[in-house]
Order: structure tokens, then sequence, then C-alpha cells
């Protein structure tokens, strides 16, 4: 039976749920069993024999959905390879660097023994929700920052450290 990978996330617009999505299939085509769920839909983190948890940033903190889960199945998390990874730049500065954890996931990664946490740049685009996201795209500093080749190797990397 291959190895079961949840990938959980929070998001406000839909950009880290693609980000997740991408993370599953590249997993599923690993040869893991790989499903990308909102991370408040989830029940439990048990079934699971690894776990992927995505936030988006929004002024310096992780989407709340993501904080939320990582408190609530924090002892399940912590039996079980981990991943973290946060969504956000609005410019190329996550793919010419690594960007750290904010502090919020800084310490989520200490307590549950993350193996391992990447900053991947955001998306925000006309139909925004939200007032100050709607200002931002308003004022010219929107756009899609995502680097799907770099999302896709980090997903594989994750792949070959699993049992398939």
């Amino acid at each position: 039976m291959p190895t079961n990978v949840l990938v959980a996330y929070g998001t406000n617009n839909g950009s880290t749920a693609k980000i997740a999505e991408t993370i599953a299939e590249i997993l599923r085509k690993e040869g893991l069993t790989a499903e990308a769920l909102p991370a408040r839909s989830v029940p439990s983190a048990v079934p699971y024999d690894a776990v992927v948890v995505g936030g988006g940033l929004y002024a310096g903190r992780w989407h709340k959905d993501a904080r939320r889960f990582v408190r609530r199945h924090g002892k399940a998390l912590a039996e079980r390879p981990l991943w973290l990874f946060s969504s956000g730049p609005l410019d190329a500065s996550a793919s010419e660097r690594d960007i750290p954890p904010v502090p919020a996931v800084k310490k989520a990664m200490a307590r549950l023994d993350a193996k391992e946490h990447v900053t991947f740049g955001g998306c925000l685009e006309e139909g925004a929700k939200g007032w100050v996201a709607r200002m931002i795209v308003r004022n010219g500093k929107g756009g899609d920052y995502r680097d799907f080749d770099q999302i896709e190797a980090w997903a594989a990397r994750i792949g070959r450290e699993l049992p398939a």
C-alpha cells in the first residue's frame, strides 16, 4: 500500500489551494497516495502517513486555518513526517532566495519537528476577496509570482523521501 499523504492548506483567494493541489499531483506521480484538502475540513491527521501543511501569508501571518490545523492536530503531526510551506510574496523574491518562515511557523516547525519549510511566491489578481487585497491589486502591486517549477521540484523531493 503506497504512503498516504495529506496536503492541508489555508487560503483566502485560492492561490495556496492551487499550490497544494500541485504538490498532491506530483506526489501521486511519485507513486504515493495524496490528497489536497482545506485545513479547516480535515477531521483528523491520524489516517495519513505523512502531512504537508501550507498557508498563505497575510500581513506577516500564516493563514488562520493553517495555524489552527497545526495546533489542533499537533500530536498526530509530531508522530509523522511533516513539511510546511507558505505562499505570499508578491514579487520574485521567493524564486530568487530562501525566505525564512514567519515566527508562528518557525515555532510550529520546532514543536512538531517538521522536516522543512519553504516559502513560495504568491498570487493576488483581479477579483480577490477582501478590502486590503483589492487595494493591493488596484495599486498595481498584485500579480502571479508562483513558480510551479520550484513547487513541483520541492514536491518531487518529498515524494522521493517517502516510501511509495
